[in-house]
């Protein structure tokens, strides 16, 4: 007898608890909640097909195998750089950069591949020659030398100006008279006396470095 008695209190104890919850959802507004989450699966539930629920399996466990995937790829430590890409706008330079590169290669046939190749491979014997020569190394030195000694610079700028006072120039007059009187100036005679030199010094590295027989 006093063991159902003992059950009738802890019956009545659980109902007391369950009717509290129970006033308590209805308070707060949670038990129209669950009624409509209740309906809106049922109402799933009745709109799917077996057909259906095997593509929803599907897809549950292809979402499950994928993310299985990126977390042991440890994809998620190049987050960061994929976010620092995205703002500084170098990930869609690449994705145009991926397209220009589609589109060539689209665009490329099997005779133009094997002439780019043949253009390839000839310039890395030709960039091979010219370091087991050491003619880098010289042309180097020389590139350095033009920088310092101002040739290149102060050649075209040789150049623009002759253009510019060329045009601005009267015609010649001809003749042996005409020659005559630019032969006699001083600039045309020390150009002359250059242009001697310049063979000069020109000859004799040529005749240092004969050409190979």
């Amino acid at each position: 007898m006093a063991a159902v008695i003992s059950e009738r209190n802890t019956h009545d104890a659980e109902l007391s608890r369950a009717q509290e919850a129970l006033v308590s959802l209805v308070n707060n507004g949670d038990l129209d909640r669950l009624v409509h989450l209740a309906r809106l699966i049922g109402s799933a539930q009745d709109a799917m097909n077996d057909e259906m629920v095997s593509r929803l399996a599907a897809l549950a466990g292809d979402g499950l195998d994928l993310l299985d995937r990126v977390n042991r790829s440890g994809v998620a430590k190049a987050l960061p750089a994929i976010t620092a890409l995205m703002e500084n706008g170098d990930l869609e330079r690449l994705v145009h950069l991926a397209r220009l590169a589609g589109a060539a290669q689209d665009a490329l046939n099997d005779e133009m591949i094997s002439r780019l190749a043949g253009m390839a491979g000839d310039a890395l014997c030709l960039v091979d020659r010219i370091t087991r020569t050491g003619t880098a190394e010289r042309l180097l030195a020389v590139a350095e030398q033009i920088e310092k000694t101002h040739v290149l610079t102060d050649l075209l700028q040789c150049l623009a100006g002759a253009a510019e006072e060329a045009a601005q120039a009267p015609m010649p007059k001809g003749g042996i008279g005409g020659l005559w009187e630019i032969v006699k100036q001083p600039e045309t005679q020390q150009t002359i006396q250059f242009l001697m030199l310049v063979g000069k010094h020109f000859r004799r590295c040529r005749l240092a470095h004969p050409p190979a027989p």
